[in-house]
């Protein structure tokens, strides 16, 4: 039996996500959680096989909550689950050791073969994202500037777009102001833009601000 935690803010697509694996032989969902916060919490004291975890999330979000799940128990799987589909979102989280990546257009009998690859051994990505990773390569940085950004810019970029403030980013990642701050301000500098309704604007033309749809 494969046991899979559901991690997504939104109830209908948990709902959803469930009647579906409910009704796949070997596999059980024995858990859910709306908040990266919750995942993590969950994953420490009940390890799931396999974890399908959204990006886009109030609090920590998806790449950080990825990131602290592998840190604390590493025997379990995740498989990212997101409407983000343009890099380099998908490279940033199978950097930092997902087991998988699916976007949210992704078929059910996809999504189950996923989930069985990688509690197997194998890493799994969507074919369209993984053609997409592949010729990211021959990219020139002025293609796409966000490939500029380390793992942390990223995510404070993805957490400044959906509107949080310096404040309670510094809180949730349990680091200063000045730290975000600072980063912040690299990240402009690579970006070359000025301000957060500049990066906003950028991160909209690139495909980096997505609007989850149920």
């Amino acid at each position: 039996m494969i046991n899979v935690l559901l991690v997504d803010d939104h109830e209908l697509v948990r709902t959803g996500i469930r009647k579906i694996l409910d009704e796949v032989k070997g596999l059980k969902v024995i858990g859910e959680a709306c908040t990266g916060e919750e995942a993590v919490q969950f994953c420490r004291k009940t390890e799931p096989d396999v974890v399908l975890m959204d990006m886009n999330m109030p609090g920590i979000g998806g790449l950080e909550a990825t990131k602290k799940i592998i840190r604390y128990a590493p025997d379990v799987k995740v498989i990212v689950l997101t409407v983000y589909t343009e890099d380099p979102i998908p490279t940033k989280v199978m950097q930092i050791g997902a087991a998988g990546y699916l976007t949210k257009g992704t078929g059910s009998d996809e999504m189950v073969t996923a989930i069985r690859a990688v509690h197997s051994g194998q890493r799994y990505i969507t074919n369209s994202v993984a053609q997409q990773i592949a010729l990211n390569q021959f990219k020139s940085p002025d293609e796409n500037p966000f490939n500029l950004l380390s793992e942390r810019e990223l995510q404070i970029m993805l957490m400044i777009t959906r509107g949080e403030k310096v404040p309670d980013i510094s809180e949730q990642l349990m680091l200063s102001t000045k730290t975000i701050n600072s980063y912040r301000y690299r990240m402009f500098e690579k970006l070359n833009v000025s301000n957060d309704v500049e990066l906003t604007h950028l991160a909209i033309r690139h495909g980096m601000l997505k609007t989850e749809k149920l």
